[in-house]
């Protein structure tokens, strides 16, 4: 059977794995045709040194029943992006869905370190990782975005508008990486909806990605082993459950009204009536300012 988005054709940068993975199987689980770009691959690992590749991602994505193409990519390399949009032209013709998940950042922030006792190197070589490879996709992938009316970009980021703005998220350098995107969003909605383009910012909630199951050693099978040490890990998600989010705003005639908004994965589940892969219905941006920030115990209840 078609699919909401056959004959639609996206672009997730940095789906190697967590949300972007998610994303890009989503799109493609709706029909899409999904370019998946990272710097891991089967020949090749980056500095994470982990296993997931953006191969696997491509074949997950075809698995869902979209078609997925992987091309390696660095976009902190201009001419990379630029050889990628220009592939992605000849190739397709169009682009509609352009999602800017690009994050790298991990290696690259100390928690609860202050700016001035901060390795400078790496908390600047963060903010070129999680917002000038967002800057360079964007710019070079928005000509091709608006040769078709109804584009969607999506930039993905850690925290909602007003969640980061009342709270401080862990250190300078992240703190302003993720308030950057988010104004991003905000920018390119100005820019990009009077030229017949949507543009947002979306958050996924606690994220059951690969690396957060490995940091707690638990799979996705027995993910609820780690709430005896983790209690409020209740609220997570799966990567799969902002990939939806993803999909129905692709797919929504209407998503213009989300222009320059900041959303997440909870919020648009009972917009649009979508589940995680259990069939349950996190909400945790609202589960971390009711429960976990105000120091009551965890409970989920009318939470998911």
């Amino acid at each position: 059977m078609p699919g909401p988005l056959d004959g639609r054709v996206a672009l997730v940068a940095g789906a190697t794995r967590g949300a972007g993975r998610g994303i890009a199987v989503e799109l493609g689980s709706a029909g899409a045709t999904v370019y998946v770009t990272g710097r891991s691959t089967r020949e090749r690992r980056s500095e994470y040194d982990r296993p997931e590749t953006i191969e696997d991602t491509a074949d997950l994505v075809t698995a869902a029943g979209g078609v997925g193409i992987a091309v390696p990519t660095d976009h902190l390399v201009p001419a990379e992006v630029e050889a990628l949009v220009a592939r992605i032209a000849y190739e397709q013709g169009r682009l509609d869905v352009l999602v800017n998940d690009v994050w790298g950042g991990e290696k690259h922030f100390e928690w609860d370190t202050p700016l001035w006792e901060t390795d400078l190197d790496q908390g600047l070589g963060l903010l070129r990782r999680a917002v000038e490879t967002h800057a360079i996709t964007s710019h070079h992938a928005l000509p091709l975005l608006l040769r078709t009316p109804g584009g969607l970009v999506v930039e993905m980021t850690d925290g909602t508008a007003d969640y980061n703005r009342d709270t401080y998220r862990v250190s300078f350098f992240y703190d302003l990486a993720k308030a950057s995107v988010l104004r991003m969003a905000f920018s390119l909605g100005h820019e990009l909806g009077p030229r017949g383009a949507t543009a947002l910012a979306l958050t996924p909630g606690w994220l059951r990605s690969e690396m957060m199951l490995d940091t707690f050693d638990v799979s996705e099978e027995n993910w609820r082993d780690a709430l005896e040490r983790v209690p409020h890990f209740a609220i997570s998600e799966t990567p799969f459950y902002v990939g939806r989010a993803v999909a129905a705003l692709a797919a929504d005639p209407d998503v213009t009204r989300w222009n320059g908004r900041s959303l997440s994965s909870g919020q648009l589940a009972r917009e649009y009536g979508f589940t995680d892969r259990d069939g349950s219905r996190p909400d945790a941006w609202r589960y971390l300012v009711e429960v976990q920030d105000a120091g009551r115990p965890a409970d989920v209840t009318g939470y998911r």
